[in-house]
């Protein structure tokens, strides 16, 4: 059973997946921080002060000044900015991976097609197609 795993992990698509899978969050740590400390100041400039980050309802009773507050004393709060900023997490992951699937299947379309071989051109007969059909012109 060890030297299963050996050979699973030894496998180059293993290595390949963990690498991708750290280089992914890293990448939606950066998101994150976009998203949480750049487009949501934007968006409460052009809305007047509205930041998404804070917009909840508290579903039981009491009034609260965040949502760290209402969770700590044990309300149910509805996080409707949390869940907007996820969601605009996942289209900027989501269009960065688009881009990069486009990106990788172009440079897979210029692999599988060479550029050393010149395209078939229909330049005519050869010489000696014209010479033969002279001389069977001329047996007749």
């Amino acid at each position: 059973m060890i030297n299963e795993f050996k050979d699973f992990i030894a496998k180059g698509n293993v290595m390949d997946m963990a690498v991708g899978i750290i280089v992914g969050a890293a990448f939606t740590a950066i998101v994150t921080s976009l998203v949480g400390d750049i487009i949501n100041p934007i968006i409460a400039l052009f809305t007047g002060g509205i930041d998404f980050s804070g917009w909840f309802y508290v579903l039981g009773d009491g009034e609260f000044a965040s949502i760290e507050a209402a969770t700590e004393a044990g309300v149910p709060v509805f996080a409707v900015g949390k869940f907007i900023m996820a969601v605009i997490n996942f289209l900027i992951i989501a269009f960065v991976v688009f881009m990069l699937v486009k990106m990788v299947n172009r440079i897979k379309a210029a692999a599988e097609t060479p550029d050393d071989v010149a395209p078939d051109v229909n330049t005519g007969p050869s010489e000696l197609d014209v010479l033969l059909e002279i001389r069977d012109a001329l047996k007749k």
